[in-house]
């Protein structure tokens, strides 16, 4: 029987599920046999009666709905289902997540190119300071931080479009927070140390985010590890990131630098913003003669997504071409450590 919401919104297929809320691939139909995909996300069962989390997903849909930005991806509809419960409908994006992005380099023993890795990089950041530059109803600043920035969270198009997703836990600075004191938001693995203390969250802490996403997309490794999450928080509350040098040797020093200091321990010693650190990145791609436009991304993509379909094996490109149509693949969520909420400190 197919499922159909707010009488417009048909639910197709599962496409992924997070630690809060599970994302289904849908359509909305509308006159004369229009149709156009639709992403239908819907929170848990267990947490459906949690009026935590009910308030993650209603600040979710309202800021998002405040965000006009094209990196990142827009909210349709919110509504609620015959039993009452919420659900969000947004824009759905035909491609990989940039996890699956780097695992198909990988699949084929290639790093992934820091020059795409850089131009992807900016594009996240970019939608980012459009969220720390909102303002209020009034014109006053309102800033939104993401604070879930991880390479789950960013969509490549199959189109060579870059969107930043997932802003269930973000915070706008306008609202009292909604997370309990002594714990932990977000995946743990991609906090900054000062979260990691109940600090308040800062265009520094999703610039740290960012550093440790371009790092491990560089590395094809995780960043900070650990054998559970309160280990994983003393990683990174404690130690520097390895040097990239050590794991491939064809990065420019320029780029590791950058990375360096997004991933600085102290935030003032951090990007000011995002378009601090995107303006570096951009320069740096204008000091080479890398190609790296949204044909070349469109390219790759679809390059990485053949080699998680077991297709035949080919070079990665290097060059850009004119655009084709290729199946797209639904975003397929890393399940890691259970790190959507953690205290502080250990049970005794």
């Amino acid at each position: 029987m197919v499922e159909l919401l707010g009488g417009k919104y048909e639910v197709l297929e599962l496409a992924g599920e997070g630690g809060m809320a599970k994302v289904y691939r849908g359509q909305t139909h509308g006159a004369a046999g229009f149709t156009r995909p639709v992403a239908i996300k819907r929170v848990l069962a267990p947490l459906s009666q949690n009026p935590e989390f009910l308030k993650m997903f209603v600040e979710e849909a309202r800021v998002v709905s405040e965000l006009d930005h094209p990196n990142i991806a827009q909210i349709h509809d919110f509504d609620r289902d015959h039993t009452g419960e919420y659900y969000l409908v947004l824009e759905w994006v035909d491609g990989l997540t940039l996890l699956e992005w780097r695992r198909g380099y990988r699949a084929h023993g290639h790093h992934t190119p820091w020059s795409l890795t850089a131009a992807i990089g900016i594009e996240v950041l970019d939608a980012l300071h459009a969220a720390h530059a909102r303002l209020d109803a009034d014109g006053r600043p309102a800033p939104v931080f993401h604070r879930d920035v991880t390479p789950q969270n960013v969509m490549l198009s199959n189109c060579g479009v870059v969107k930043l997703t997932d802003f269930g836990l973000a915070r706008a600075m306008d609202r009292s927070s909604i997370t309990k004191p002594g714990f932990v938001k977000g995946k743990i693995s991609y906090l900054a140390p000062e979260l990691t203390y109940e600090a308040e969250p800062s265009a520094q802490t999703d610039v740290f985010s960012v550093g440790v996403v371009l790092w491990e997309i560089l590395a094809g490794e995780k960043l900070f590890k650990g054998e559970d999450p309160l280990e994983v928080v003393g990683t990174i509350r404690a130690s520097d990131a390895p040097d990239l040098t050590e794991i491939r040797d064809d990065l420019p020093a320029r780029l590791l630098e950058i990375i360096d200091k997004a991933l600085r321990r102290n935030p003032i010693e951090r990007y000011a913003s995002t378009h601090d650190m995107a303006r570096e990145l951009a320069m740096l791609l204008r000091a080479t003669d890398e190609v790296t436009d949204s044909h070349v991304i469109a390219q790759s993509v679809r390059w990485a997504s053949a080699q998680l379909e077991r297709a035949p094996l080919s070079e990665p490109p290097t060059k850009p071409f004119a655009a084709q149509s290729a199946r797209a693949d639904a975003e397929s969520a890393e399940q890691t450590l259970p790190d959507t909420s953690i205290p502080l400190t250990r049970r005794k």
